[in-house]
């Protein structure tokens, strides 16, 4: 077996920013909305009106590798398109942690796709790679609303679930 580099990236993080008109995100990395279900009726949820769905690009990069901890209301169906392997950290409200790496190496478990089921706390990092960036697309049931996502903070979160307070600690905003 030989010791062989990875290809080189098609493109750079900053040509994708610019290409798919990202703008920064909340959370961290950048995004923006590619779609929503407007020729459908809205739906009825406890915090209002809200699109069946909506789907958003959603891209991690050197200078913004993470996304920090937030929790959604509405279920996420998360697809990988390119670039480095990202991981998610997930935290269920029974205090289980999963750890899950979402990138192409499918043979080396990662995933292509990932669910995250509304209620869970959720994060991501860009993992070390030769691209500088990962790219993912985000399919949102019901649709985002800001009134529905909860940014995480480190002292809430470490006292509803002490035993990942160092997580919470690397991967939190405030």
């Amino acid at each position: 077996m030989t010791d062989q580099l990875p290809p080189e990236p098609d493109c750079s993080a900053q040509q994708l920013l610019t290409a798919l008109n990202l703008e920064p995100h909340t959370e961290g990395g950048y995004y923006r909305r590619t779609f929503q279900t407007d020729q459908r009726p809205m739906l009825a949820s406890a915090g209002g009106q809200r699109y069946l769905m909506t789907s958003i690009y959603y891209l991690l990069t050197g200078d913004s590798p993470i996304g920090h901890f937030h929790l959604n209301q509405s279920d996420i169906l998360h697809y990988f398109h390119l670039g480095d392997a990202l991981e998610y950290c997930l935290v269920f409200p029974d205090g289980r942690l999963e750890t899950r790496v979402m990138g192409s190496d499918v043979l080396a478990g990662q995933c292509l796709q990932l669910h995250v089921p509304g209620g869970v706390w959720k994060a991501s990092r860009l993992l070390p790679g030769a691209a500088g960036y990962g790219l993912i697309s985000e399919a949102v049931c019901p649709g985002f609303d800001y009134a529905d996502m909860q940014l995480g903070c480190k002292r809430q979160l470490s006292e509803g679930f002490p035993q990942h307070a160092k997580l919470f600690e690397q991967l939190c905003q405030a």
